[in-house]
């Protein structure tokens, strides 16, 4: 399909790609959200906690939501979204991902950016346990890459998922690391980077045998951090196999749900092959739009609804 022509045009403060990441994900806040937390037992021992959030009128339908990297179900990314569908007939199921809802999981393994056979088990949880005829997936930066491999690798999407958005997605892992290993994001990287490795230092204490302080002291960026722990985990050769292996540019052809990508092209994030211009011309399921601004899932928006919440809504709506 043809590229989705853009109308963001925000502020001149929310012109610098850098405030709009930071005030999105450090100052944006978001109320009158109420949840409720279910644990779902995984297949393999471990669990999941879904955040839920209900829409004001009854309804069938149903937004999956999928957070970024080190996030969680209460960003503000997560919260305002599900507040926007939940006024606009939509209830909203906020996924945290292994060990993302404040209690360290229970295995050795945790969770990356194409764990897809975690989404399955949310999904085929949903199907079975409750009653929506209309299920659609929002997910974010390691999200958006997490439900667009799931859409492209996956033969047997239920037809209760009738559409997806991807909202500032690193379509190529290797190309999204070695931007964020850039010194332009080096501030960024330093606070992935502490955040990963409390969580292993956690997660060390179950597992002394196989996370020792050597190897954590070997962590000294990002790509070290999945070749040390990432990818042994979870049966990567090293960092490399498991980019290569997880990003999802390789499956978007495959995609037959109607799927938006919406990624900023001043997000530092993304390094150009994150831009997946080919693979959306050749697939009419597959819709991409570029803004000029927008950050990394920052996209700025009036009354506290930011552009990529009111477009998603659209989106869903109009299928």
């Amino acid at each position: 399909m043809p590229l989705v022509t853009s109308n963001y045009n925000p502020p001149p403060f929310f012109r610098n790609a850098h405030l709009a990441t930071i005030y999105c994900g450090l100052f944006r806040r978001v109320n009158g959200v109420v949840q409720k937390r279910e644990r779902l037992p995984l297949s393999d021992g471990d669990f999941l906690d879904l955040d839920w959030s209900a829409s004001t009128t009854p309804t069938q339908k149903l937004v999956i939501l999928l957070h970024g990297l080190e996030g969680d179900g209460q960003r503000p990314y997560i919260t305002g979204s599900a507040k926007l569908l939940n006024q606009n007939g939509y209830d909203a199921c906020a996924v945290n991902y292994r060990g993302c809802s404040g209690e360290t999981n229970k295995l050795y393994r945790s969770y990356h950016s194409g764990v897809t056979e975690d989404l399955t088990e949310v999904i085929d949880h949903v199907l079975n346990t409750k009653n929506y005829s209309e299920i659609y997936i929002k997910g974010f930066s390691l999200g958006g890459n997490l439900v667009l491999k799931y859409l492209g690798e996956n033969n047997s999407v239920p037809k209760e998922i009738k559409g997806a958005v991807a909202v500032s997605v690193p379509c190529n892992l290797h190309s999204s690391c070695e931007q964020l290993l850039s010194f332009n994001n080096i501030l960024y990287a330093i606070r992935f980077k502490g955040n990963l490795i409390d969580k292993l230092r956690q997660k060390q204490v179950l597992f002394p045998e196989l996370i020792t302080d050597s190897d954590i002291k070997k962590i000294k960026t990002l790509r070290d951090f999945d070749d040390i722990y990432t990818s042994r985990a979870h049966d990567f050769t090293d960092a490399l196999d498991y980019y290569r292996k997880c990003s999802s540019l390789q499956f978007l052809p495959n995609i037959k749900v109607p799927s938006l990508i919406i990624n900023a092209k001043d997000d530092s994030f993304l390094g150009p092959e994150c831009y997946p211009f080919q693979e959306v011309e050749h697939n009419p399921n597959l819709f991409m739009e570029t803004p000029k601004y927008g950050g990394h899932v920052g996209f700025w928006g009036k009354n506290n609804i930011t552009y990529t919440e009111q477009k998603a809504l659209d989106f869903f709506d109009n299928l």
